[in-house]
């Protein structure tokens, strides 16, 4: 009997929230309540978890397709530029009718930030605006802030089932939860998850544990991969009985940390879906967190491969191939 096996029209398939990053620079302090304060530089950028990681994984050679929703506005309009421009597919981006695109305004203070985020129509995806023909063009499955995404969050078990049933792996960012309250059902949907990347604080709220070796073993029984990202002392990977302990590259002309997160994701699904093993997917994450911080913004380091490899030589050693 033959076989028809379909071919896969995209690496990865993101299901994600959109927006605009506004960021304000080289504070003299952070805003305080009832006093004005300056800021030296401001950054218009493409923003979101969700978008860093697709425009950055498409930048290293992924082909990427894109579900989201933004606004009938300029913000929108620069987002499916951006995209455009790093080759990810924005065909199935939605154009709400009835609210604006996201915006985060971010606040840098030397190595720290604050950010304050206007969801607007990213509140609008739902699972059903996934379609099964995008699920069965992909390879691999990603979604990043989860609470961010009020209409999307409620049917993430049903997306990740149908994910793997059609045969994709599957990758799941949780970031943080402006409520911090953490409510999911993560028994239920972390077993469809191959790859969950939260940082290490994410991880111990979601555990409900104030330690990290015990919010780790809360959630082995119930995750497959669990990549832990702690800034710049790196990330710690655990699958079965394997770990992974990988170093941080340290940036000595550091810029800023924004989205440095997201493109150690990208690094390291590119390497997932390449199967390589664990410890080259954590590495090659590793870089691309550090190579982000050479410049403001998620994105902006990442403007084409021959850049990514020049940084990523001349200031970690690294030679990615």
């Amino acid at each position: 009997m033959n076989y028809i096996v379909q071919q896969k029209k995209f690496d990865v398939l993101v299901a994600g929230e959109l927006n605009i990053d506004l960021i304000l620079d080289r504070l003299d302090q952070f805003p305080v309540i009832g006093k004005e304060i300056m800021a030296g530089e401001m950054i218009y950028t493409l923003g979101s978890s969700s978008a860093i990681f697709a425009s950055n994984l498409s930048t290293l050679g992924g082909s990427v397709n894109y579900c989201g929703c933004i606004g009938n506005d300029n913000f929108g309009d620069k987002i499916l530029n951006d995209l455009a421009v790093k080759n990810v597919n924005t065909s199935n981006i939605i154009r709400s009718k009835t609210s604006g695109t996201g915006i985060t305004v971010a606040f840098n203070f030397e190595q720290d930030r604050a950010m304050v985020t206007y969801p607007g129509a990213m509140n609008e995806l739902e699972q059903n605006h996934i379609t099964d023909d995008m699920l069965k063009q992909a390879q691999h499955l990603h979604v990043s802030s989860i609470f961010l995404q009020h209409g999307l969050k409620p049917g993430l078990i049903d997306l990740f089932k149908r994910g793997k049933q059609f045969g994709l792996t599957t990758s799941l960012d949780p970031q943080w939860d402006p409520a911090e309250k953490w409510d999911c059902d993560w028994k239920n949907l972390l077993p469809y998850v191959d790859v969950f990347l939260p940082n290490i604080e994410e991880l111990k709220n979601i555990a409900q544990k104030t330690n990290f070796a015990d919010a780790v073993n809360a959630l082995r029984n119930s995750a497959n991969l669990i990549v832990a990202k702690n800034s710049t002392e790196g990330a710690t990977a655990y699958y079965k009985n394997e770990i992974v302990e990988q170093a941080a590259f340290i940036n000595h002309d550091f810029v800023d940390a924004i989205g440095a997160g997201d493109s150690f994701n990208a690094g390291f699904i590119s390497r997932f879906i390449q199967k390589k093993s664990l410890k080259e997917c954590a590495e090659l994450g590793a870089v691309c967190g550090a190579i982000n911080t050479t410049q403001k913004g998620g994105t902006t380091a990442f403007t084409d491969l021959n850049t990514v490899r020049k940084i990523a030589k001349e200031k970690f050693n690294y030679t990615l191939q």
